[in-house]
């Protein structure tokens, strides 16, 4: 397959000037469309099952809607929404071309982001109201669920008016060419590099370094409290299952979103311009695709957060698991009874 049949690549190819006047052109990453598509695909089926029957479980038969549990279902909302956008994207990166329109080319790219920053906020909810409620038992008691639905709607509305410039910056490339989306569109130039580099700083810090050291600080004294003798008594299986769930959310946020993060400050100064290093350019340019493909991984391991670290969800599951099982053991038998 000849590359006329790839759209343009996603970072300009026309060489970019470094500071000792030698061309630097940019790689041409064909990879990344296969990339996409076998990892688009490969989550999608457990990613559609494994969340819609999560929020069907969370919202129909969990009953203790204080602990966590409304957050888990907004985690589970905001990964369903991304995984129902996987097929567009699963078509654009094996046909190479988008015939869809321009909104649902800009509502799918902003559905990623918006997965994506979400799942951070409510993973590091999760694990601020599982600390606060070992070290205050009390207040766990009198905790109201409306006050997690406040959080949750307040969550939505940072995230969504946070998460609008990446389909502004993008639709850019929309008015050039119809037929690209997602990681071909252009990003529109900023003017100033020192903008650029603030407002990308500005976003690494509240979107990625903030959460990132609450989820920690979480694990940690979590992990200290089942040494420790500074909290009130209490059950050791609760301590035990708070402390897997925090470390759950500290393991879906590196696996996931620490490289996207990692990466995502080095692809915008390229993007801008603001490095011009060959070498370091390259890396980024290379490594960003492994990274993205990564943080939609979040889609399949979130479901596992459900399962493994609420025993009430297990119970359900089970409890549903068997009933199937039992309707079908007898549906054969007076099958098998009748033909006697």
């Amino acid at each position: 397959m000849t590359h006329a049949l790839y759209p343009a690549p996603n970072v300009s190819s026309s060489p970019v000037m470094t500071q000792s006047n030698r061309t630097c052109p940019d790689p041409v990453i064909t990879f990344k469309y296969s990339l996409y598509a076998s990892t688009y695909t490969i989550i999608f089926v457990p990613g559609l099952l494994a969340n819609s029957t999560a929020l069907w479980v969370l919202c129909r038969f969990i009953s203790k809607k204080n602990k966590a549990v409304i957050f888990m279902i907004n985690l589970a909302v905001a990964d369903l929404a991304h995984v129902l956008s996987l097929p567009l994207r699963i078509y654009y990166y094996i046909n190479h071309t988008w015939p869809f329109g321009r909104f649902l080319c800009l509502l799918c790219f902003y559905l990623k982001y918006l997965n994506m920053y979400a799942s951070i906020c409510f993973l590091t909810c999760i694990s601020i109201q599982r600390y606060l409620f070992l070290y205050q038992p009390f207040k766990a008691k009198d905790w109201k669920r409306r006050y997690d639905a406040a959080i949750s709607a307040a969550v939505w509305l940072l995230v969504g008016a946070a998460c609008s410039p990446f389909p502004i910056m993008r639709s850019y490339g929309l008015a050039n060419s119809t037929n690209t989306c997602f990681a071909d569109l252009e990003v529109r130039q900023i003017d100033s590099k020192v903008a650029t580099v603030l407002m990308t700083a500005t976003a690494e810090v509240f979107g990625f370094v903030g959460p990132l050291i609450i989820i920690l600080f979480c694990t940690w004294k979590t992990k200290v409290s089942l040494r420790g003798f500074q909290i009130p008594p209490q059950n050791s299986g609760e301590r035990q299952k708070a402390l897997r769930m925090v470390s759950m959310c500290a393991i879906v946020f590196f696996v996931c979103f620490a490289p996207y993060h990692i990466n995502f400050f080095f692809y915008m100064m390229v993007k801008e311009n603001v490095i011009t290093d060959c070498f370091l350019r390259s890396i980024t340019l290379y490594t960003q695709p492994f990274c993205l493909s990564l943080a939609s991984l979040d889609c399949c391991l979130d479901p596992i957060l459900y399962f493994f670290m609420n025993s009430e969800f297990q119970d359900q599951i089970s409890r549903h698991s068997s009933m199937v099982i039992r309707s079908r053991l007898m549906s054969k038998e007076s099958a098998s009874s009748f033909k006697e």
